[in-house]
């Protein structure tokens, strides 16, 4: 019998990269003991060195690449190693959705139990310019090991703040407004938020930038208020001299939490909202409003549940996590009637705002649970949709909310996600006995990182 090999940290070793988990950590393997390698693609010949060893398992960090994969591409971006944004920038863009596709089929086969399920899934919509897609950053203000001011992203797993004011996936007016900022901070010595001693002022610098109308919100994130920031006004007014400026806005948030924004937001300067467009839809968007973050590709994406929808104007449908609205109102103008829900109420207010901006009537919105307030309405008043869609987060739907939706026996079920796995474990639920998946799209929405949208359509069983 052979001894078993011991692995220790630091050791280096040479690996070959075979595999590529859903995290964009490449797998390689020596004598059989698996290894996550971080920074590397599928064919990479590598030096790594060991950084942490389970009984099953470890995790190693590139030192060197000795034969580099021929999807390997050079990342265009200086900190594209040390930042945790984009974890696969180092693999080609073709072969970045050619793994997002992977990841969906392998879900639903593997999860969902669905056979040969590239026979449903359309080819993959990828983006024609993979960069500066991003329109809402946030940016952490912090002081490096000199004691410099600095703003950027936090590295991987961690809160060390890596120095970026030009991020490659966000708006590049991001680099003015950053550079502004950083430069009134030092000049009246404003200090930023320091997470270990809950002391300093600015936490985070947040922006969103309207991609069809070019207006431009900055919302400071503040360990305080409004009147403890020194020059407020001098820096509003240096600020609304870049072009597309709208909006700039405090938002207090005196806990001591990793969360980023706190419930409490006042108005420097300008609006309280910026507007943009989704298809011939406005909205208004607030500091704490959700709304997709790629609005070239979210296009594409809810142009796609529209199509699975099959709307011709006499359809009820219900959008369940509606946000505030997004889905509800591209709906609205091919429906006879939408109802949305969501559990927030602060997009609840914004989802009537917006069907008011866009004069829809025909749309009308809950705010509370879906797992309760679908069940509550269809208890009281029956009737069965011809649509509904839902737009889940990560952890996907309840399962109250499934037997609800079963119950209803709409035509056709729209489920849009941000999951894979998530997805094929409810698609198998209602796909059991009384639907049929009947297509898949999947859309890049998030280039150079590993997250993958899709959207699913399934219709009811005749029996």
């Amino acid at each position: 019998m052979k001894d078993k090999i011991v692995f220790k940290k630091n050791q280096d070793i040479h690996l070959t990269i075979e595999d590529f988990t859903r995290e964009g950590e490449g797998l390689g393997k020596v004598h059989g003991f698996p290894f996550f390698v971080k920074d590397t693609v599928i064919g990479d010949v590598a030096v790594v060195t060991v950084t942490k060893v389970k009984k099953n398992y470890g995790y190693a960090r590139l030192k060197k690449v000795l034969v580099p994969s021929p999807d390997r591409v050079e990342p265009p971006c200086p900190v594209a190693r040390q930042c945790g944004g984009c974890r696969i920038q180092q693999l080609s863009y073709d072969r970045q959705l050619a793994y997002k596709f992977d990841q969906v089929a392998g879900c639903l086969q593997r999860i969902g139990g669905f056979e040969e399920p590239e026979r449903l899934m359309e080819p993959i919509i990828g983006m024609d310019e993979p960069w500066h897609y991003r329109n809402k950053a946030q940016f952490p203000v912090g002081r490096d090991r000199q004691g410099k001011l600095v703003a950027g992203f936090y590295a991987g797993r961690t809160h060390t703040i890596v120095p970026n004011t030009d991020c490659l996936i966000q708006a590049p007016v991001n680099k003015e407004i950053l550079e502004l900022i950083l430069a009134h901070m030092e000049k009246y010595r404003i200090a930023p938020y320091d997470e270990g001693e809950h002391r300093g002022l600015v936490r985070h610098v947040l922006t969103r930038v309207g991609y069809h109308t070019g207006q431009i919100m900055v919302c400071l994130v503040l360990n305080g208020t409004a009147d403890q920031f020194p020059g407020l006004r001098k820096l509003a007014g240096d600020l609304s001299g870049i072009k597309g400026m709208t909006s700039l806005i405090v938002n207090s948030n005196t806990d001591r939490t990793n969360r980023i924004m706190g419930k409490s937001c006042h108005t420097v300067w300008g609006q309280d909202y910026i507007e943009d467009t989704i298809g011939k839809v406005t909205f208004q968007i607030g500091p704490l409003s959700f709304f997709q973050v790629n609005p070239r590709q979210t296009e594409v994406l809810y142009g796609k549940a529209l199509e699975y929808a099959d709307l011709h104007g006499e359809e009820t449908v219900w959008d369940l996590y509606c946000g505030i609205g997004t889905i509800s109102l591209f709906l609205a103008g091919r429906a006879r009637k939408v109802y949305g829900v969501e559990i927030v109420e602060a997009a609840v207010e914004d989802a009537r705002k917006n069907a008011l901006v866009n004069g829809f009537e025909n749309a009308e919105f809950f705010a509370g649970k879906a797992e309760e307030v679908v069940p509550a309405h269809f208890e009281k008043n029956g009737g069965h949709p011809d649509v509904m869609v839902v737009d889940p987060p990560r952890k996907g739907c309840d399962s109250r909310l499934l037997e609800t939706m079963l119950a209803m026996a709409p035509e056709r079920i729209v489920y849009v996600s941000c999951d894979p796995g998530t997805l094929a474990r409810d698609l198998s639920i209602l796909c059991r006995e009384d639907y049929v998946l009947k297509k898949v799209a999947v859309v890049d929405q998030f280039a150079h990182s590993c997250h993958v949208e899709s959207v699913a359509l399934m219709s009811r069983k005749k029996k």
